[in-house]
């Protein structure tokens, strides 16, 4: 059940595990001695643990509310390639060229320094130092 659910992204396979888990180990000190009480009980156990738990868990593996990354933000870069008003430029940075976009929309030109305000994705925010 755990392979199953690290292959599938629906996070319903890990509670069907621990209900398998469950069950065996309340078979193991002997609460549950015939085979029909064990089926029960993981049934019982698996659902149980997926209306309840499920919600939650998925409100903990969900990453859209974590902040933004932010490691570049207030860091200075240079501008190799025109920011035009309602465009994309290009800005040098940590060795590598970023595409960059103008935060006030308003033309950089190529040669001026620029203070990076945000991201977006791969995109980086700047403004005109």
């Amino acid at each position: 059940m755990l392979l199953a659910e690290l292959v599938s992204v629906l996070l319903v396979f890990v509670f069907f595990a621990f209900g398998a888990l469950a069950t065996s180990l309340l078979a193991t000190i002997g609460l549950l001695n015939d085979l029909e009480s064990q089926i029960l009980s993981f049934s019982v156990i698996s659902l149980l643990s997926l209306i309840v738990l499920r919600k939650h868990a998925r409100k903990l593996l969900d990453r859209r509310g974590l902040p933004e990354y932010n490691e570049f933000v207030g860091e200075t870069a240079m501008v190799i390639k025109d920011i035009p008003v309602n465009g994309e430029g290009k800005i040098y940075y940590r060795g590598a060229e970023w595409k960059a976009i103008s935060f006030n929309h308003s033309l950089i030109s190529a040669g001026s320094k620029v203070v990076i305000m945000r991201t977006e994705g791969i995109v980086l925010i700047v403004e005109e130092s």
